[in-house]
C-alpha cells in the first residue's frame, strides 16, 4: 500500500473523532463547564472576602489547595518521565499511551501551579516572587523548576505533534478552512522527508533525556521545600526519592485510568490492546512495593526514634486520622500489589480499579503529609481555639478543587479534537518498519 493512500484511510478513521461531538459528550462538555462557573464563583468569594471562606488559618496554612499542587505537579514529573522513558527506549508499545501521557504532562504542569495561587492571600504582592528573589529559598527553586518543566514539556508535546499536524495538513480536505489553516500553521512546513524525519526524532531523542533529567531533579526540589524544615514529619533525608515515587504510582494510575476510559468510550480496542494494561499493571506493581517500602520506613522510623514531636505526630495520625491513615497506607497499597501480583487478577477492569485505588491512596497520602503535620506544631502556638488548631476544608476549597479537575477534563478533550489521541505519525512509522507500506518518494 502506498503510504499516501496509508495516510488518508488513517485520517478517514479518526475524523470522526477529531470533528464530530456526539451527544454525550455535548452533555458532559456542559456538565464540565458548569463545575469550572461553580469554581470560579467560589474563587471570586475568596477574592472578595479572603482566607477566612476557607479551612485555612495562623496554624494549619495549607490545606487541600497544597495537597492538589503536588498531586497534580507530580503526575506531571511523573508524566514526563514515563515519556521520556518511553522515547527515549523505544518503547514497541509507546504509540499506543504515549500521546496519553504527554497531554497529561502538559496539562497538570499547568494547573498545578494555580492551587498555589489560591493559598496565597496577597496576589497582588505575587511579582515580588520574581523580581526579588532569595536563591536560599527552595520555593525561589521550586519555581524555576516549575517554569523550567513548563516549558521542556510543552516543547516535547509539539514536536511529537508536528508530524500528525502535517498529515491532518495535507489530508483533511472535507475539514473546515480555519481547521486546515491552523494546521498549515502549527506542522511549520514540515513534509515527512527522510531529512526532516531524522532531524526531528534526533530532536525528540535529547528533548525526552532532558526532560527525564528535569523531572528528578524539579521533583526533589519540591520534597525539598517540606524535608529542609526541622518541622516533625517532614525533616527526613528519603523526602525526594519518596516523592518521586509517589509521583510515578500516581502518574502510572492516572495513565491507566485515562487509558481505559479513552478506549471504551472511543472504541481503541484494537490500538489500546490488552497487553497495554497489564505491561502498565506491572510497572505500577513495582512502583506499588518502592511506594510501600518507603512509606513503611517512613513510618517505622520515626515510632521507633520515640522523638516526643514525633511521638505527638503519630497519636495524631492514629486517632484523629485513623482511618485516612489506613485507607491511605493500607488500602491504597495492599489492594493494588493484592489485585495485581496474581496473574488472573490481570484483567483490564481490575488494573484500572487497582489504579483507581492508588490515586484515591496517594491523595489521602499526601493529604497526611501536609494536614496533620501543621496540626502538631514544633513550637505550640498560643491560640488554641479548636478552628485555629485542626484544619476543615469549606465548600469553597472543594469547589475550586474540583474545578481543577473539570479544567483537566475539559482541555483534554479539546486536545483530543485538535490531533487524535493515538499518534498517526507512529501508526505509519512502524508500517514503514515492517515494511507494510511503501516509503514516500520524493523527487
Amino acid at each position: 500500500m502506498d503510504i499516501e493512500q496509508r495516510k488518508r484511510e488513517l485520517v478517514k478513521e479518526f475524523s470522526p473523532m477529531l470533528r464530530k461531538t456526539t451527544t454525550i459528550s455535548k452533555i458532559w462538555i456542559g456538565f464540565l463547564i458548569a463545575v469550572i462557573a461553580v469554581g470560579f464563583y467560589a474563587l471570586i468569594l475568596q477574592f472578595t472576602k479572603g482566607h477566612i471562606v476557607t479551612g485555612m488559618r495562623d496554624n494549619v496554612v495549607w490545606g487541600i489547595y497544597i495537597i492538589n499542587f503536588i498531586f497534580f505537579v507530580c503526575l506531571s514529573y511523573s508524566g514526563a518521565f514515563i515519556a521520556g522513558i518511553l522515547h527515549f527506549f523505544k518503547t514497541p508499545w509507546k504509540n499506543s499511551v504515549s500521546r496519553i501521557v504527554e497531554i497529561t504532562t502538559v496539562l497538570s504542569i499547568i494547573i498545578g501551579p494555580i492551587f498555589i495561587l489560591l493559598c496565597i492571600g496577597r496576589l497582588d504582592r505575587l511579582h515580588y516572587l520574581f523580581l526579588y528573589p532569595r536563591i536560599q529559598s527552595p520555593i525561589t527553586w521550586d519555581i524555576i523548576a516549575i517554569l523550567t518543566d513548563l516549558i521542556g514539556c510543552f516543547l516535547y508535546l509539539y514536536l511529537t505533534f508536528i508530524p500528525d499536524f502535517s498529515i491532518l495538513r495535507d489530508n483533511s480536505d472535507d475539514a473546515p478552512k480555519w481547521r486546515k489553516k491552523l494546521y498549515s500553521i502549527l506542522s511549520f512546513g514540515y513534509q515527512d522527508t527522510t531529512s526532516q524525519r531524522e532531524r526531528l526524532n534526533k530532536i525528540t531523542r535529547i528533548m525526552s533525556t532532558m526532560i527525564i533529567a528535569m523531572a528528578i531533579v524539579t521533583y526533589s526540589v519540591l520534597a525539598w521545600i517540606f524535608s529542609l524544615t526541622v518541622q516533625p514529619g517532614w525533616n527526613s533525608t528519603i523526602f525526594a526519592p519518596y516523592f518521586i515515587i509517589a509521583g510515578l504510582y500516581s502518574g502510572v494510575s492516572v495513565i491507566i485510568v485515562a487509558m481505559y476510559l479513552i478506549r471504551k468510550y472511543y472504541h481503541l480496542n484494537h490500538y489500546i490492546r490488552k497487553v497495554h494494561f497489564v505491561g502498565a499493571g506491572i510497572i505500577l506493581l513495582v512502583i506499588s512495593l518502592l511506594f510501600g517500602y518507603f512509606t513503611f520506613t517512613e513510618y517505622f522510623s520515626r515510632w521507633f526514634s520515640h522523638k516526643t514531636h514525633d511521638i505527638e505526630l503519630l497519636e495524631t495520625l492514629f486517632n484523629r486520622y485513623f482511618w485516612e491513615f489506613i485507607f491511605a497506607n493500607y488500602i491504597g497499597v495492599l489492594v493494588p500489589i493484592g489485585i495485581l501480583f496474581f496473574k488472573k487478577f490481570r484483567t483490564i477492569k481490575s488494573i484500572t480499579f487497582a489504579a483507581v485505588i492508588a490515586i484515591l491512596g496517594l491523595w489521602f497520602n499526601r493529604y497526611l503529609i501536609v494536614v496533620p503535620t501543621l496540626e502538631t506544631p514544633y513550637i505550640p502556638i498560643q491560640d488554641t481555639r479548636p478552628e485555629f488548631i485542626h484544619y476543615s476544608s469549606t465548600w469553597i476549597e472543594w469547589a475550586l478543587s474540583f474545578t481543577g479537575i473539570a479544567a483537566f477534563i475539559l482541555f483534554f478533550m479539546l486536545i483530543m479534537k485538535l490531533v487524535p489521541i493515538i499518534p498517526i505519525s507512529g501508526i505509519i512509522d512502524q508500517e514503514r518498519k515492517s515494511k507494510k507500506i511503501k516509503p514516500k518518494i520524493i523527487l
